[in-house]
């Protein structure tokens, strides 16, 4: 599959595999800015994902051993009609003073093909062994 990026500073590195058969394709942050609770980190990378696809950004693996942040929404969603560049807001864990630096990867970018979904309002849905259980209800 062929997708389009735009690089949008010249130190923006063309997001990337680090090996075969990785799902995700590591980003490098281009720049940092530091506010009280959370870092934002730029990529200078815009991307133009085709109609019916979603690009999910996740933090690295290795995120707060290495700085001891959290991504602040979880998982980033990239729709595809969005051109803006792609950034990443990470919080601070209470007592962390590392961070990432300009030039590491800090994330990485899987696509996947979404479908349009349409939903039916109904009176009733089709019973399950679960059913209506909930948090926790596994036993784990």
């Amino acid at each position: 599959m062929n997708v389009n990026i735009k690089l949008l500073s010249e130190n923006a590195a063309v997001p990337s595999y680090a090996n075969p058969g990785d799902a995700g394709l590591d980003i490098v942050a281009t720049s940092e800015k530091l506010y009280p609770l959370y870092a934002e980190y730029s990529t200078g990378v815009s991307i133009e994902l085709p109609e019916g696809y979603v690009g999910l950004l996740f933090p690295r693996s290795s995120i707060t051993s290495k700085t001891g942040f959290i991504l602040g929404n979880s998982v980033g969603v990239l729709d595809s009609g969005y051109r803006g560049e792609i950034k990443f807001q990470f919080r601070h864990l209470p007592g962390s003073n590392s961070r990432y630096k300009v030039g590491e990867k800090i994330g990485q970018l899987i696509i996947l093909p979404i479908p349009k979904i349409e939903l039916n309002v109904v009176e009733s849905l089709n019973e399950t062994v679960r059913g209506a259980d909930g948090f926790g209800s596994s036993g784990r």
